[in-house]
């Protein structure tokens, strides 16, 4: 106790001192955290689709006969490339589609890129493998798609955009206080250089 007692006097002595050993750290918010790594979830999952259709396609395209099929999995592959972007949230993309902002709508997308990848199920023998990462891949963006729109409606990605407005301003104040540090330093530095 006394230690510390005489560690602020020493502190209060020197103001200096106590200023320069500040550091200012932003803690990461656990539930910003949390919106990322179901982000990655989901954009892995329509990663999946898309390499599933991609495979159905070419299998497709191959057999002339089913040449419908693979106009429709070339389809989702393009729809299941806008879910991945979409889930990235890039400025660009968030800016002509307003409707991505809002989970219901993201989760109404990837809730369609579920249903075609899924569609026209395969029961060949021969496709065992093709059929079990089409299920696998389907099943998971819809269970994410479904995700989406049930915290859409509890209005969590209002939440979200909120928190992460109030963590750019955190990050904005934690470099401008930073900025407001260095210079302070430029400035002591150059006034002992004209005291000398």
């Amino acid at each position: 106790m006394a230690r510390n007692e005489e560690g602020g006097n020493s502190e209060r002595g020197s103001p200096s001192s106590s200023t320069t050993n500040v550091r200012v750290r932003a803690r990461p918010d656990p539930f910003l955290v949390i919106c990322r790594c179901f982000s990655v979830i989901t954009a892995v999952a329509a990663i999946l689709c898309i390499v599933v259709n991609v495979l159905s396609a070419i299998r497709s395209f191959k057999d002339i006969s089913d040449i419908f099929d693979g106009i429709f999995r070339c389809y989702a592959v393009a729809i299941a490339i806008f879910v991945v972007v979409a889930e990235t949230e890039w400025g660009f993309i968030m800016k002509f589609w307003k409707v991505l902002e809002f989970w219901a709508g993201r989760g109404m997308l990837q809730i369609f890129v579920a249903v075609m990848t899924r569609a026209y199920p395969e029961n060949s023998g021969e496709q065992k493998v093709l059929v079990l990462l089409q299920n696998i891949a389907s099943y998971l963006l819809l269970a994410c798609g479904v995700v989406y729109v049930i915290l859409g409606i509890l209005c969590i990605g209002f939440l979200k955009r909120n928190r992460q407005k109030k963590e750019v301003t955190r990050d904005q104040a934690v470099k401008d206080l930073q900025e407001l540090e260095r210079r302070r330093e430029e400035l002591e530095a150059l006034l002992i250089v004209e005291r000398v």
